[in-house]
């Protein structure tokens, strides 16, 4: 790696471009993907730094192909990742099943766009749902949203280590918007931040580490899947409680709290810090891991408020793991859905104040 690749600085760039140094800088071997907007950039980011650090690029026939190249790098012991958005995301769901089935550590990036189909190129939260829970099995994923370029970069890191120590696939949840625009972030080299890696191993061959283990993704009955999920539902609840990641500001005496998730947070916190700065109570609560979800968390950030407002550029993907999360609660919750629109910190703050307590 050149001295001045990962050198502390920084940067204004990308979020494709951030997301591809952060792969450099987590030491990953491979990426195989298809091109799709608006993600695309990621590889061609990943192709100018992978020829100057030895790294491998495959631009495969479709994206059920860059899944598939991606779990076999993977067993051979690689830091392989792939990335995708909208109809892209929905073709690569077969290999990402599977990823969960054999507990392959692989890293999916995602940029979300607008659905259903191909609708639009540009921006939406659409893709959270297919994303945490997509796949014919239980949703065994790590998924992490993000809602910032620093984010991206940190996340896309970190999610390697997370793949590698606790086998399942793991995620990074972006979008079009955080994709395709420009803004301010600290680029560094992990090892120099005193980081540690945890090691890739080969799964399968003479050079495994835990000796010979048949792989297997189908199951000849009931009874013998059955088994095996409960070894997978056991790790993945176990693991939980040490990857959940959330953000709370001003909840604790907050009558009024607004959640959201990914870039939406951004103009939530601005328009929750305007309404602090005017003395009135109004909190925020962000689930940062939306897969698994801050269940706990998020009861207890909400216990003492007496409304809810949920912002997302979707209709009710974040509100139904809201809901499933709050259940037996009676706190009234207002919805502000915009699929596939952005949603501003103007809009936010107006909507909220609707809502708030009229003084007199």
């Amino acid at each position: 790696m050149s001295d001045t690749m990962l050198a502390r600085k920084r940067m204004f760039i990308t979020g494709n471009e951030a997301i591809a140094r952060a792969a450099i800088a987590a030491k990953a071997d491979a990426l195989f993907g298809y091109p799709i907007t608006p993600q695309t950039e990621v590889m061609q980011y990943w192709v100018k730094f992978a020829s100057e650090h030895h790294k491998l690029f495959l631009q495969t026939e479709d994206e059920l192909s860059a899944g598939y190249y991606t779990l076999g790098a993977a067993m051979t012991g690689k830091r392989a990742f792939t990335s995708t958005a909208g109809p892209g995301n929905v073709l690569m769901q077969e290999p990402m099943a599977m990823a969960e089935m054999m507990r392959i550590p692989i890293v999916f990036i995602i940029q979300q766009r607008g659905g259903p189909s191909t609708a639009t190129v540009i921006y939406g939260q659409q893709e959270t749902t297919l994303t945490a829970f997509g796949g014919n099995g239980e949703g065994f994923r790590v998924v992490y949203s993000t809602a910032s370029h620093q984010e991206l970069f940190d996340y896309t890191i970190k999610s390697f280590n997370v793949a590698w120590k606790y086998r399942f696939p793991t995620y990074v949840l972006g979008d079009g918007y955080q994709g395709k625009m420009r803004e301010s972030l600290m680029v560094y080299d992990p090892e120099q931040e005193q980081m540690e890696f945890v090691p890739a191993y080969p799964l399968v061959g003479k050079a495994a580490t835990e000796g010979f283990k048949h792989y297997r993704n189908t199951y000849n009955t009931e009874e013998e899947l059955y088994e095996l999920l409960q070894e997978h539902i056991k790790e993945y609840e176990s693991m939980a409680p040490e990857i959940v990641e959330w953000d709370a500001q001003w909840c604790e005496t907050a009558d009024t709290i607004v959640i959201s998730h990914g870039i939406v947070s951004r103009s939530c916190m601005s328009a929750c810090t305007m309404f602090q700065e005017e003395g009135k109570n109004v909190g925020y609560f962000r689930p940062i891991t939306v897969r698994p979800f801050p269940v706990e968390q998020i009861r207890k950030a909400v216990a003492k408020a007496k409304q809810l407002i949920l912002f997302e550029s979707a209709q009710g993907q974040l509100y139904k793991m809201v809901t499933e999360a709050l259940y037996g609660l009676t706190i009234p919750i207002t919805t502000v859905f915009r699929p596939g629109l952005g949603i501003t910190t103007e809009e936010v703050y107006r909507e909220t104040a609707k809502i708030l307590p009229k003084k007199g």
